[in-house]
């Protein structure tokens, strides 16, 4: 793995501990075809507190990477722990809430209902569930739409609701896998203020994956570039942008040597042979 820094961050959190710590880690699927090797001696650390971006082409082990965190996929070889515990720990415990990319909402469940889902699986008191609902509501600006069914909201708004589910348990770890990749461009860009805004009121550790070099460059303060199957981790990118970032930010030659540095990473991690 090829880490590198641009400069030393002056917006990066200071991390008083590690949550996701992998060394070695390789994963590979057994299929009718053959074995298909995923991920490839992936070794990354990621920090209390930052917000992590994966980018790579298609079917290079983001989401894969994502599964492992979350418990849903074994690694073939290699470590990993979350928040110092196994990743099969870690899911018991509760520590993560995962966004998947569709919102994924039952249609039949009005959105309170909705975010109230996992407190009601964990058995949390009906009191308890009602207020952290509202307080999981509020923080994806959603008061008021409680009584709401999801297909009476937008697709956005959808993905908040989404996104409040995930947060409702309050767990320190965010799992987000390419949450806005469906939604147009400008209710993309209304949704990457509102989750930086999110995570600075919050201070969780977010894993977010996206294909988008301007979303990953935008909201991270650490960006991890992927290459093709098998996935390996080909540049570990801190970020140098203050943490106050207005969506203009993108057209400043900061942003843009970020964005340059993503770019080249991942041809670099291409192979144009085929």
């Amino acid at each position: 793995m090829l880490e590198t820094k641009i400069a030393q961050p002056s917006n990066t959190r200071k991390a008083a501990e590690t949550v996701v710590e992998a060394s070695d880690l390789s994963l590979t699927f057994q299929t009718n075809d053959g074995p298909v090797h995923a991920l490839s001696d992936v070794s990354l650390s990621i920090g209390k507190g930052e917000f992590v971006s994966f980018i790579g082409p298609s079917g290079c082990g983001k989401t894969t990477f994502l599964r492992v965190i979350a418990d849903l996929e074994q690694p073939t070889s290699g470590a990993i722990s979350v928040n110092g515990m196994t990743p099969s720990q870690a899911r018991e415990n509760r520590a993560y809430g995962y966004v998947f990319q569709a919102a994924a909402l039952y249609p039949w469940r009005t959105i309170d209902r909705n975010v109230a889902l996992p407190l009601e699986i964990m058995g949390i008191p009906r009191a308890e569930q009602k207020e952290r609902v509202a307080r999981t509501l509020e923080l994806v600006n959603l008061t008021g739409f409680e009584k709401k069914f999801p297909w009476q909201l937008s697709g956005g708004m959808q993905q908040r609701a989404s996104i409040a589910r995930a947060l409702a348990f309050d767990a320190d770890l965010l799992l987000m896998d390419e949450p806005f990749g469906a939604l147009d461009e400008i209710v993309r860009d209304h949704l990457n203020e509102q989750l930086l805004d999110l995570w600075a009121r919050t201070n969780k550790t977010i894993c977010f994956v996206t294909h988008s070099i301007p979303e990953a460059v935008y909201l991270s303060t650490k960006i991890v570039v992927m290459s093709p199957r098998p996935g390996r981790v080909t540049d570990v990118i801190e970020s140098t942008l203050p943490a106050e970032r207005p969506l203009d930010i993108r057209e400043t030659p900061e942003f843009l040597a970020i964005a340059a540095r993503v770019r080249d990473g991942l041809r670099a991690g291409h192979s144009y042979d085929d």
